[in-house]
């Protein structure tokens, strides 16, 4: 029964359809002409209508009597063609399959079988032999999926396919089966080994470029007998040329302390394997100079240009400078990887940098009529301090001035309690994103960014959108994320903090400025807490802006008073030393529990600078949840970048402070992410002096 149900499923398709049913398509027309002749006369009518009776009953005899051998004779075509069909893909030189649904074996060409080495697969998994190519591989109806893997020492490319039976059945040419069900699975698949040797081989001789600058060239010089200086130049430069000329690459003198390299890129390769060893290598050049030479370095590549490739070198050395030096910057279209940096980054004496940008800021505000000035979110006392100095450069230039502060935390609220007791100072001197947004004119305005250089951790980031003149004060290493449109940008990763900077550039903004005693007050308290009460970062020039704060009338006594706590914060950061746990035995990692804290975050980072006192304690981390984001506070002593740290989780700093923003997790889920870094980067070799 079930036998005749297919049979009557089958019919002919298309042309050949109209072409079997054409003779009795002819009967009926001439049945129609004999029917027509009885009108015109009776006997040609009798005539006509026995010859249509001939021409039907041959038809339809021949119609149903040869029907059975024409199908036959179709479906015998059609099997032959399909058998044509199958020898020529047994011959096709590519691997060759059909699988079911499910990924296992219908039908394979014998270059699949030897390519599996399996001679009857059939009802099999492919994945059993191509792990690769599991049954999630498979694609939908209709669709394509294409998927890489090797064998032994070659590599294919798998080109899948799926094809709906009962859709064969529809687009058949001759015989259509409606009986048709599930679908096909294709694989073929296609020898990529040559091409790949041949991509790689194209992208190992491809030229990268670079620039190696030595970060402290005049400072080493001038602690060099004058004898000694040129042995130590020929020394330096005998150990870059030697160490590189292992690399196969071209290094070439621009500057007295500035070289060009070029080399391909599978020497490249190895020299990111080696993490750019030369760092350290190039500090053990010793000829009486007690201070140890430090390189930068920046390389540009895959950029699809060779003048493209220098350009993005030159950012990247650019980079490497500003974040400190004595460090590799590997810039592409797509990321930028830093290698080093491990070391301290020298304080120079000279202060004529930060003359020049005092004369630069003093025209650029000059020529506006307003000055806006914000750092970074969560203002802190750097940022607010700064912010201040800011304002009393603006205000000595007869400029308005307005410092943008969304929240006023608890660690500055103090000190702008202060201000609001003055009546020297402007009622609108502190204002709001939303007010500075209606205040601030893109060609009349100026904005001054302090204490950061990433324009999406700002208070106000439209501002940075809306006022085409910026002016960038800030003391933290650049990373990848930095305001490029600025005016004037003054970034100095040695100096202590964004208050040590201002405070120097208001010695040359006039000479005969005033410094209102609250003003120096929150720039010296600034300093304070960026040192650590001055255990941190503080050099000769951050005594020397501290000292001219005290000669501008800071009270130390009166800042003191301005940090205390209360009683909750300080129990608070007692617990959170309490119940910090010692990872690896030498960091202290532990979670401030902010709940009925006015300023958690401060009480974190308090913590941070609490759990160095222990001893073993290289780091301290200390995360803290505050408005649906997990805020990390890194600190370290000198064996630690924590800095680097950071920066593997979004964020940044100093070698010795440093911080980042975690969200959508759970402080417990951070710690642990926390812990991996770590973990990776002591595997890597990244971690420590």
């Amino acid at each position: 029964m079930g036998k005749k149900k297919k049979e009557k499923e089958k019919r002919l398709k298309g042309d050949l359809r109209l072409y079997v049913r054409w003779p009795l398509i002819l009967s009926v027309f001439i049945a129609v002409f004999a029917a027509g002749m009885f009108f015109i006369d009776l006997r040609a009518g009798i005539a006509s209508g026995v010859m249509a009776l001939i021409v039907i009953i041959t038809a339809l005899v021949i119609r149903y009597c040869s029907r059975a051998k024409i199908m036959n004779d179709m479906v015998n075509f059609a099997t032959s063609f399909g058998q044509v069909q199958k020898e020529l893909l047994k011959g096709l030189p590519l691997p060759y399959a059909l699988l079911d649904d499910n990924g296992r074996f219908v039908w394979c060409n014998s270059e699949f079988r030897e390519l599996i080495s399996k001679e009857n697969p059939f009802g099999k998994s492919i994945t059993s032999y191509i792990p690769e190519l599991t049954k999630d591989r498979i694609p939908a109806d209709g669709e394509r999926e294409i998927q890489e893997f090797s064998m032994g020492d070659r590599d294919f490319k798998a080109d899948i396919r799926r094809t709906s039976l009962n859709e064969m059945g529809r687009s058949s040419l001759i015989v259509g089966d409606e009986g048709f069900t599930g679908s096909i699975v294709t694989v073929f698949l296609y020898d990529e080994t040559e091409v790949n040797a041949l991509k790689r081989e194209n992208k190992e001789q491809t030229i990268v470029t670079g620039y190696i600058y030595m970060d402290n060239y005049d400072e080493v010089m001038e602690n060099v007998e004058e004898v000694r200086r040129s042995l130590l130049v020929a020394l330096i430069d005998r150990k870059i040329k030697k160490y590189f000329s292992d690399y196969d690459a071209i290094v070439k003198s621009i500057e007295r302390d500035k070289y060009f390299i070029t080399m391909k890129r599978v020497s490249f390769d190895r020299l990111l394997e080696s993490r750019f060893d030369i760092l350290e290598d190039v500090k053990t050049v010793k000829v009486g100079n007690e201070m140890s030479v430090t390189l930068s370095m920046g390389f540009g590549l895959e950029t699809g240009s060779l003048a493209e490739d220098t350009a993005y070198a030159g950012s990247a050395i650019d980079l490497a400078l500003g974040r400190g030096g004595d460090q590799a910057v590997v810039k592409t279209v797509s990321r930028t990887t830093y290698y080093g940096g491990k070391s301290l980054q020298m304080e120079k004496n000279t202060r004529v940098k930060a003359r020049v940008k005092a004369q630069a800021l003093r025209e650029i505000i000059e020529q506006k009529e307003r000055v806006f000035c914000m750092g970074h979110q969560i203002t802190d006392i750097d940022t607010f301090g700064a912010a201040v100095g800011i304002y009393r450069v603006t205000r000595q230039l007869d400029k308005k001035c307005h410092i943008v502060i969304n929240n006023v935390t608890q660690s500055i609220k103090p000190f702008i309690d202060a201000y609001s007791r003055e009546a020297d100072f402007d009622p609108d001197m502190f204002v709001t994103s939303a007010e500075a947004l209606q205040l601030a004119d893109s060609d009349s305005s100026v904005m001054v960014v302090v204490d950061t250089n990433k324009p999406s951790i700002t208070e106000c980031p439209e501002l940075l959108r809306r006022i085409r003149s910026i002016v960038v004060l800030d003391h933290h290493r650049i990373g990848t994320e930095t305001i490029d449109n600025a005016t004037l940008s003054y970034i100095e990763p040695f100096a202590s903090s964004a208050c040590e900077m201002v405070a120097e550039i208001l010695q040359y903004i006039s000479d005969n400025i005033r410094i209102k005693g609250v003003e120096a007050d929150s720039l010296y308290a600034g300093i304070m807490i960026d040192t650590n009460n001055f255990m941190t970062k503080a050099g000769v020039r951050t005594f020397e802006a501290a000292a001219f704060l005290r000669r501008s009338g800071a009270d130390i006594t009166r800042v003191r008073k301005l940090f205390r706590n209360d009683i909750d914060s300080f129990k608070a950061r007692a617990e959170v030393v309490r119940n910090a746990e010692l990872f690896h035995d030498r960091y202290a990692i532990s979670i401030c529990n902010g709940d009925g804290l006015v300023s958690p975050t401060v009480t974190g980072s308090q913590a941070a600078n609490e759990l160095l006192n222990i001893n073993s304690v290289k780091a301290s981390f200390v995360l803290t949840e505050y408005q649906n984001r997990i805020y990390i506070s890194a600190r370290s002593i000198d064996e630690i970048n924590v800095q680097l740290v950071m920066e593997k989780l979004g964020g940044g700093g100093h070698m010795n402070i440093a911080g980042a923003q975690l969200t959508d997790m759970s402080p417990e889920t951070a710690k642990q992410k926390l812990k991996d870094v770590i973990d990776e980067m002591e595997k890597e070799g990244e971690i420590g002096i």
